[in-house]
């Protein structure tokens, strides 16, 4: 398989958020020739919303997501403030023009260790989003984690589940799939044919170091890790994704202490070698 050209990759603002704001994104991805950027909605916010999505399109960029949408499950119910929040979320990806917006779900309730009840908040928080993502034309796209993480940040841990919660709520509703969280899931090459192409709605690259020194941020750039990257890509092509190839990379101890033009640079030459 041939390797990714910098148009067909998507820079996360995750991925140098210690050093630039979004406007330095945008130029920055427009001066490596990507093809486009997922915002952070803090950094967003920074901007401005209408800004921001002026500044894109001036710069020829797509938006590949949104991140994040979600969070439904920390108080142990429904907030009013949440439910808000998320439609906010909705139509900041609607100004955007944003391929999806991307949802962490949320982990355990403060206190709780009822990971059922967790799995239904969740549930029921994205179908009411999915309700105001639907009139917005909007797609939300549940990125499952980890499982190290499904305790405080998502208890949606792989492409199945994800998957189960879509069949239930229908159109309009798929997965984000992140390659640091789902590459050792035995199951994932037949739940990416079960998704196809109208629920592979993103593609996030990096990779995953041994050892690992902090399972939040220290994660690698492609090709410094052990993730078939190639063969990963490979399958969610074969199933349908045609969008960006976007980058995500928090790295506290290393590529968050760099220059971003270096960043840059050099996952486009990751991107054509080990992707």
């Amino acid at each position: 398989m041939s390797g990714l050209e910098p148009a067909r990759l998507s820079l996360n603002t995750a991925t140098v958020r210690e050093r630039w704001g979004l406007a330095d994104c945008i130029e920055g991805c427009a001066r490596h020739g990507f093809g486009g950027l997922s915002p952070w909605r803090d950094k967003l916010h920074e901007m401005g919303v209408e800004a921001a999505a002026q500044a894109i399109r001036d710069a020829g960029l797509r938006v590949s997501g949104l991140c994040r949408g979600g969070w439904f499950t920390e108080s142990g119910s429904l907030d009013v403030a949440v439910i808000d929040d998320n439609r906010r979320a909705v139509d900041e990806a609607a100004t955007l023009g944003a391929e999806c917006l991307v949802m962490v779900v949320g982990g355990l309730a403060r206190g709780s260790r009822d990971l059922p009840a967790a799995w239904s908040l969740v549930e029921e928080g994205l179908a009411r989003t999915l309700e105001h993502a639907r009139g917005a034309g909007v797609r939300i796209a549940i990125e499952p984690l980890h499982p190290m993480y499904a305790a405080d940040r998502a208890c949606v841990n792989t492409m199945g589940h994800a998957l189960d919660i879509c069949d239930r709520l229908g159109a309009g509703i798929g997965c984000a799939v992140d390659v640091y969280h789902v590459w050792w899931d035995p199951q994932l090459e037949a739940q990416l044919a079960r998704a196809g192409r109208d629920r592979i709605m993103a593609f996030h690259i990096c990779d995953w170091l041994v050892p690992t020194r902090d399972l939040l941020t220290d994660r690698g750039l492609m090709g410094d890790g052990v993730i078939d990257i190639p063969r990963l890509r490979g399958l969610v092509e074969a199933n349908g994704f045609d969008g960006l190839n976007e980058v995500e990379i928090f790295s506290a101890l290393d590529w968050w202490r760099r220059d971003p033009d270096e960043v840059l640079a050099t996952i486009v030459e990751r991107g054509r070698s080990a992707c």
